[in-house]
């Protein structure tokens, strides 16, 4: 199943990311980060849940956490001005729901 928000359409079986018909390139972690919070659109993930699910519980630097969240925003077009939404969020943003 496909997923589409703005001009972003994110196959999980092709493992692509595609903006308006063209492949975005993502390095496999910030895939899986972004399949997984598209997975758990419905509630706040914990960065714990974060770092157990994609880095498989090994431990991880704060800056290579921010690096792959960062990369994971800059791959959907969030410039952390405009509300860009996830699929799935009942028309809610991340900063609409708040922090964890």
């Amino acid at each position: 199943m496909n997923f589409l928000f703005g001009q972003q359409e994110f196959d999980p079986r092709r493992r692509e990311l595609r903006q308006s018909g063209k492949s975005v390139h993502l390095q496999p972690q910030v895939f899986d980060l972004l399949a997984f919070l598209i997975r758990n659109h419905d509630r706040i993930v914990s960065k714990d849940e974060i770092l157990d699910t994609i880095w498989d519980g090994r431990i991880v630097s704060e800056a290579a956490l921010a690096s792959r969240i960062n990369a994971a925003r800059k791959a959907i077009g969030d410039n952390g001005n405009d509300d860009v939404r996830l699929p799935g969020q009942g028309g809610r943003s991340a900063r609409d729901r708040g922090s964890a």
